[in-house]
């Protein structure tokens, strides 16, 4: 099996040393949520040789590639195919070695799924629009432009893909499914394309690229499996262990901040109450005011690291 790396692993050094103190307690175990092809978990086995590793990841087909390159540290990894949120819903279901020490989150898509999955990530490609991480279940992205009301589908674009010409580019895909289905990422470019202003088209970005993010977020259901797994990866976490979350638009990086501020902060009681009625005491403390963000030596290397932040947390 052809097996060249695609992806490049975000901020790599920068994850290292934020997970570090937790990765050299003892016994240590890290669990990285996104496995993808496994450039943040192989530094990591490569750094720490006494660390276990469980991998989670809910694409099969980059799993084989994955595990292929993590072979050399077989006994000390497990990969498990699944979406995180079921896993932090039910560790119960899986044999942990301990608590983990350490957790990971790399909320990007890995490169391998705009250039070799052949499932429509792209609008610089001609292929199905499907956009499933997991192709085996769900709804796809061709159900959800040729299904939707027209209201429905504007509402998924604006939301997720914070697209401002998302009613105008809704009427134009329910125009054209009126006469043919829509089909293809090389079809819907072409909509998105021509139904936004002439300024607009040939802007900085794509113009189809917040409507696909929109699609993909829609399809994969990936704001609700963060907002759901946070607060559970950090009662699974070990006293003194470390989580890391990398993120690549601002939707993502809201729920992130936001949860680990909540969590830092303890007590919720309202603004205007004299006192603390609520005994809440703060479960994790902040690592850094502010993210990190990837070098300009980084950024020339791998472009899609331009928009990425990390953010750190350690329980208490």
């Amino acid at each position: 099996m052809e097996n060249k790396v695609l992806h490049y692993s975000v901020m790599p050094q920068e994850v290292l040393e934020l997970l570090r103190p937790a990765a050299e307690l003892k016994s240590s175990l890290m669990i990285d949520c996104t496995l993808g092809e496994g450039g943040h978990s192989e530094l990591f086995l490569k750094t720490f040789p006494e660390l276990q590793l469980v991998g989670l990841d809910r694409d099969n087909e980059i799993l084989e590639r994955t595990r292929y390159r993590l072979a050399p540290f077989n006994n000390r990894v497990t990969i498990i195919n699944t979406w995180f949120d079921d896993f932090f819903t039910k560790p119960d279901m899986y044999e942990l070695s301990g608590q983990p020490t350490c957790i990971l989150f790399d909320l990007g898509i890995s490169i391998f799924h705009y250039e070799a999955s052949g499932r429509g990530f792209s609008f610089n490609k001609d292929e199905p629009l499907d956009m499933r991480l997991n192709n085996e279940e769900g709804i796809t992205a061709e159900f959800v432009v040729n299904t939707y009301g027209k209201d429905q589908l504007a509402d998924v674009i604006y939301q997720y893909g914070e697209e401002r010409y998302s009613r105008r580019i809704s009427a134009a895909i329910c125009k054209r499914r009126g006469t043919k289905a829509v089909q293809t990422s090389a079809d819907l470019a072409d909509i998105i394309k021509g139904a936004v202003p002439r300024d607009y088209r040939y802007g900085r970005i794509h113009p189809a690229t917040r409507t696909f993010q929109a699609l993909r977020i829609e399809v994969n259901g990936e704001l609700n499996r963060i907002e759901q797994t946070l607060d559970r990866a950090i009662e699974l976490l070990k006293p003194g262990g470390r989580i890391a979350v990398i993120s690549f638009h601002s939707l993502e990086d809201r729920i992130v901040k936001q949860t680990f501020k909540r969590l830092a902060k303890g007590c919720v009681c309202p603004p205007e109450a004299p006192r603390c009625v609520c005994d809440g005491v703060a479960a994790v403390k902040l690592l850094h005011k502010k993210p990190f963000r990837a070098s300009e030596e980084e950024i020339t290397v791998n472009p899609a690291s331009r928009s990425a932040k990390l953010r750190g947390v350690e329980k208490l």
